[in-house]
């Protein structure tokens, strides 16, 4: 490799380890469950905690990067996400292993806010753009390969081996990062936005935490609302810190833009409901059909594997056609996947019921996706880009927390409504039953079982998972339609994007991710 190339290897290296840790837990959870004897509220923290925090700090991480240098920031990054990982591979408990994703998402979001920019400051011409193009590629590969590793890992060696693998790869990108990349600042005079940011976090947080909370102990819970209520405070806050400020976290300005109001909600949207249900899907697969971790990172490849297939082959493509088609297209293709997962998932169906509506929904992301931060860029001022990109991440993220919060909450309620309404599971029982099926020990409830009830038990466990897996699918398919929709009537532009083409010396299209 020539010497130029080393930092594009740090970079991705981090870029692809940030992106695979969204992904690759999904095919561990049953055996955390067991493990850790952690409860399906648990389980959702531990998916959602991670996203939750790099979505919160990801536009306060680029201002701190502007500031302090990304170079800097991108190092303490990784040696933040090298510790957490850490701890999350010797957690005795599930408690310790949610803290611990917290602080995982907190180095991600340092790793991610300077991807780009050392990117642009290492990179210029024709490089620039195999640069990208590398780091692109490996974004979408972490999307795919993650499931699969995540089994890999967890059947031939421990879960734990999924968040003890980032310690040489971290190890190996620091010392690369500290040989090969040059420190690089923003404008002089960038100052952090602290109570944008405080209040941004807490009303995202206390949001999530509403959410789940609600499904869990009611709507009525003094837990709930408290928490709901907070985040309204937190948002006002947000409103008001921002308003009026010479550097704000986020111009609310851009918000009043239609195009770009509505290529956030989409972003959002699409995040939420394209992958939160797979964390379900994967459950079922293992706890009630018996596949192993490996068979079940497979099961669900068809979706990435096809977005990136056709994000990569299809960019000469897409770049003819206008933004708001192949965005709102894209949508609507991911919203028919889901509803098609829906209809085809029944208590008698297997593994394969999922793969048409996978692929259909991957089709739809790689259209979406590389659009999406470039119609966003495309709809803001040149003098926000770089706050634009940082939204459009952020609000991505955000979807795929308030996905799973969402999304899980509905699939609890349905299991349990399912099992309180079947007879098979005494009335006494039935809540502890439905815990038990939601969150991947469904063996336990049919091992709990007179012998005379076993199989009435088997089948109300595959009823109950599949009622709640076709409840979340519709949600999430209504959801992508109704943005797609919202895309189609709002966003116009001309072939290639409401953005400028990039030259050879600006950043093409974000490739497609998670």
């Amino acid at each position: 490799m020539r010497r130029s190339w080393w930092p594009l290897a740090a970079i991705t290296l981090g870029n692809f380890m940030l992106l695979i840790d969204v992904t690759i837990v999904n095919t561990a959870l049953p055996q955390v469950a067991r493990g850790l004897d952690a409860s399906f509220s648990s389980l959702q923290w531990v998916m959602d905690i991670y996203a939750l925090a790099l979505a919160a700090l990801l536009m306060v991480a680029g201002s701190a990067a502007d500031l302090f240098g990304r170079r800097r920031l991108y190092l303490v990054g990784l040696a933040v996400f090298a510790v957490s990982s850490l701890v999350c591979g010797l957690a005795p408990d599930a408690g310790v292993l949610i803290a611990a994703r917290a602080v995982q998402g907190a180095g991600a979001a340092a790793m991610f806010a300077t991807n780009t920019p050392l990117l642009m400051a290492t990179y210029s011409g024709r490089d620039r753009g195999i640069a990208f193009g590398v780091w692109g590629g490996t974004s979408g590969a972490a999307a795919a390969i993650g499931p699969v590793l995540g089994g890999v890992l967890t059947e031939y060696v421990d879960w734990r081996a999924i968040f003890l693998v980032n310690l040489p790869l971290t190890a190996i990108a620091v010392w690369i990062t500290m040989r090969s990349i040059d420190e690089s600042r923003g404008v002089p005079g960038v100052r952090i936005d602290w109570p944008g940011a405080a209040s941004f976090t807490v009303c995202a947080g206390a949001l999530t935490y509403g959410l789940m909370r609600g499904g869990e102990e009611g709507w009525a819970d003094p837990g709930t609302v408290i928490a709901l209520v907070a985040a309204a405070i937190a948002l006002l806050a947000f409103v008001a810190a921002e308003r009026g400020k010479r550097q704000p976290l986020l111009d609310l300005g851009l918000l009043r833009r239609p195009t770009f109001a509505v290529l956030m909600a989409a972003a959002l949207l699409l995040q939420a409901a394209a992958f939160p249900y797979l964390t379900y899907a994967g459950l079922w697969l293992q706890s009630v059909l018996g596949m192993s971790p490996v068979q079940a990172g497979l099961a669900v490849t068809p979706m990435a594997g096809v977005s990136l297939v056709v994000g990569a082959a299809g960019g000469r493509l897409l770049d003819r056609v206008a933004p708001g088609r192949a965005l709102g297209g894209g949508l609507l293709l991911v919203g028919a996947g889901a509803l098609v997962n829906a209809a085809m998932v029944t208590p008698d169906t297997d593994w394969t019921a999922f793969v048409p509506g996978l692929a259909l929904a991957g089709l739809g992301i790689g259209m979406a996706m590389p659009v999406l931060v470039s119609a966003a860029l495309g709809s803001a001022p040149p003098e926000r880009a770089g706050m634009a990109s940082g939204a459009v991440n952020t609000f991505r993220q955000l979807g795929y927390a308030l996905g799973i919060a969402v999304l899980g909450t509905v699939f609890a309620t349905r299991v349990r409504d399912v099992v309180d309404g079947s007879g098979t599971v005494p009335a006494r029982a039935a809540g502890q039953a439905a815990e038990a099926i939601s969150g991947g020990h469904a063996d336990a409830v049919v091992a709990a079982a007179p012998p005379a009830r076993a199989d009435a038990a088997r089948a109300l466990v595959h009823e109950s998972f599949a009622a709640g897996l076709d409840r979340i699918c519709v949600i999430a398919g209504v959801a992508a339609l109704a943005a797609g929709l919202l895309v189609l009537a709002v966003v116009r532009g001309g072939p290639g994007g409401t953005a400028p083409k990039p030259s050879a010396e600006k950043a093409p299209a974000e490739p497609v991710h998670i």
